[in-house]
């Protein structure tokens, strides 16, 4: 080797040990400016080793890493937002509005688990768009948007470019762990984002969270990366700890998080008791605008992962954190007419047709006015300035009329007893505040209807939205939802703007409806008075169809969970109801009628180690809780949240606390995390009552 080679070698020997050691300069300064808003150098001193680290890096691309702060630059464009589901559903939260809500969620969390302590995790509800990001041992691999809880788009280019996120963790990290939290805007940030807009012509923002979620799903990163955005951590999904300890509390989740690198929303403390969670509300509530985020309230979180799993989630919410917004945003306006509108139950709403008006960073022309008893009582009238209001994610209502400012002339708004679709009279039942069109015929409402029955709430359509319901329904082709499913290629050519792919292709979406559609879609689809996603699941599971379905008694149905008298009522009216009955059989006579098939794996789970039984897990195993959980429900359990007599296995890991010595008392069987593997590995049915094995005898030993 010649000298020149070796000096060029040693140079690139250099460059390389420089490169890693900018790397780590920056990074380390990056969080202490973005993330603990603590720097301890200049701008100058940070720009210049980012421009050093920048040339080496065009020097030598071979050596760039994926995880170097160069990268938050931006730059890659992309053609579309790709789609991915995520690994655990990203729920919403409930909202509470007042100390008797509160209250309410208090009483409903004891109910639902007698004993629970009642200390949460609270930090400020920040108002921005709710990402997950998944780093996979302490790399940062992906990020995706919540979506619609179970599907997210992809945004990794875009959040490569976010200054406070962290791509490489600190310390000892999870082998793969989901974080969970917000992608916001600082209110000086958001204001200085729109000044240069307007500089420069562009389109300004409403308000910091459509300026958030406009700009990470941006294609054009190098767009992403010229906004001040940040990341706040305030949850997790899945998370595969290896080695490590699992987390028991959410007060360590926050610490770790933070121990992480991560930001997290700011004041988020441990609060015991009710007592100091109303405290904790009013403390915020009144130094609200003086925060350099914006918040619009308070999210209230069990400290107690146990008790957590143990409550689960709604069809939309977890059951055991509440977000306790701030009082409503309000503006005033002018009223300029009242308008009815007809739902697909026939109920009769006012809506009131506004001068646009921004209230709380939203643009609002219309409002809710309720109710016939709602306009009189608050003596709203067309050409009042009214106040308007909006609470989280209400629908903007009208709260009053500004007197002072009524003109002489005006007179009262008079409520139409007659259905503003088909002109029939309406009814108003004794008990009810609601007038209702009762023409099953009527337009509007089988419009409404069906609209809903081709939603994504319903059996989900695709190509089939509100503006062909509207021509299908207003040529009197179509008047049910069977009528749908009855459609030919050649009838729909005579619609406008409707050519021969189209309609094949809309043909073709109803037949793949007809064929994919489930129970639980199709109950969903029906638009049953309280049937939501959830009871949907319940019964789905519980019935073979809906003729099965229609056979069961309120008493029944009252069996199942989550369904009470009124519930079970209102299913019970459904299939009384004879248009019903008529369109159930056209259905059927259809296609449309999904059946709860037995497949392989269900056979398998009904014939599991585990089936008909109802199994608790309780204290620290050596698997996430979650995998415990699906471990025991592909074995054929039922998992249930508390300690009662219809409980037939209890499974205990390390400090059970006070659910072993219940379950005790209860002479429910206990077994330990080796006695319950030993419990799937069996090749026999285990039954409830069976307490002579070898797992049973496991327990004894450790209890």
């Amino acid at each position: 080797m010649n000298q020149g080679t070796l000096q060029s070698l040693l140079a690139a020997d250099a460059d390389k040990k420089r490169m890693e050691e900018l790397r780590a300069f920056i990074t380390y300064h990056n969080y202490r400016y973005h993330t603990l808003d603590a720097p301890e150098i200049t701008d100058d001193e940070y720009n210049a080793a980012f421009q050093a680290l920048l040339r080496l890096e065009e020097r030598y691309p071979e050596w760039r890493s994926p995880d170097s702060p160069t990268n938050r630059v931006g730059g890659q464009v992309l053609s579309s937002l790709e789609t991915k589901a995520h690994t655990r559903r990203m729920y919403s939260l409930d909202n509470v509005f007042s100390d008797e809500d509160w209250q309410g969620f208090l009483k409903r969390l004891e109910n639902a688990l007698p004993g629970v302590e009642d200390t949460f995790w609270c930090d400020p509800k920040m108002d921005g768009l709710a990402l997950e990001l998944v780093y996979e041992n302490g790399r940062f691999v992906e990020a995706l948007t919540r979506g619609d809880g179970e599907v997210g788009e992809v945004v990794t280019a875009a959040m490569r470019t976010v200054r406070n996120l962290p791509k490489v963790l600190h310390g000892e990290a999870p082998e793969r762990l989901e974080v969970r939290g917000e992608v916001i805007f600082r209110r000086k940030d958001f204001a200085a984002l729109n000044d240069r807009l307007r500089k420069e012509n562009a389109k300004t923002f409403a308000n910091p969270r459509n300026a958030a979620a406009g700009s990470i799903r941006q294609l054009d990163t190098s767009v992403t990366a010229s906004r001040p955005l940040r990341f706040l951590a305030y949850g997790f999904g899945e998370v595969r700890f290896g080695g490590m300890p699992v987390w028991r509390t959410y007060a360590e989740v926050m610490e770790r998080l933070q121990a992480l690198g991560f930001e997290t929303p700011p004041g988020g403390r441990l609060c015991r008791g009710s007592g100091e969670v109303e405290a904790y509300y009013a403390s915020l509530a009144e130094k609200r605008e003086s925060l350099a985020y914006e918040i619009d309230g308070v999210v209230m979180k069990l400290d107690d992962l146990e008790a957590q799993e143990a409550l689960g989630y709604t069809a939309r919410a977890p059951r055991f954190a509440i977000a306790w917004k701030f009082p409503a945003q309000q503006a005033t306006t002018r009223l300029l007419d009242i308008t009815v509108q007809v739902g697909r139950t026939g109920v009769l709403t006012p809506v009131a047709e506004l001068e646009p008006v921004n209230v709380g960073g939203v643009i609002v022309s219309r409002a809710t006015l309720h109710n016939e008893d709602e306009i009189r009582n608050r003596d709203v009238r067309v050409g009042d300035r009214v106040v308007v209001q909006r609470a989280g994610d209400v629908i903007p209502e009208v709260v009053r009329a500004v007197l002072s400012e009524r003109a002489p002339d005006s007179k009262p708004f008079e409520f139409p007893h007659v259905c503003p679709s088909c002109g029939q009279e309406a009814s108003r039942l004794e008990g009810e505040v609601a007038w209702r069109c009762v023409n099953v015929s009527c337009p509007a409402m089988i419009r409404q209807s069906l609209t809903h029955f081709v939603s994504k709430a319903g059996l989900d359509i695709e190509g089939l939205g509100q503006r062909w319901i509207e021509l299908l329904v207003s040529s009197e082709r179509v008047r049910t939802p069977a009528d749908l499913f009855t459609l030919k290629v050649e009838e729909l050519l005579h619609y406008e703007r409707m050519g021969v792919k189209l309609a094949t292709k809309f043909v073709d979406s109803l037949d793949r409806a007809k064929k994919d559609a489930t129970l639980q879609r199709l109950l969903c689809a029906l638009g049953i008075r309280h049937v939501g996603e959830q009871t949907a699941k319940t019964l789905a599971a519980a019935y073979a169809d809906m003729d099965a379905l229609r056979a069961a008694d309120p008493e029944e149905l009252q069996n199942l969970p989550d369904i009470g008298p009124e519930v079970a009522g209102a299913i019970k009216a459904f299939f009384d109801d004879k248009p019903n009955v008529e369109l159930l059989a056209r259905l059927k006579e259809l296609g449309l009628w999904p059946v709860r098939r037995q497949t392989p794996e269900t056979a398998q789970v009904a014939a599991g180690p585990l089936a008909g039984m109802k199994v608790l897990f309780t204290g620290s195993l050596s698997m996430p809780r979650s995998q415990a959980q699906r471990m025991a429900e592909g074995a054929g359990a039922e998992i249930v949240g508390g300690v009662s007599r219809k409980l037939n296995l209890l499974v205990v890991g390390d400090e059970p606390g006070s659910k072993l010595e219940k379950a005790r008392t209860l002479g429910v069987r206990v077994v330990d995390e080796a006695g319950f593997l030993a419990l799937l590995r069996a090749e026999n049915d285990v039954s409830a009552g069976d307490s002579g094995n070898a797992a049973q005898d496991s327990e004894e030993g450790k209890g």
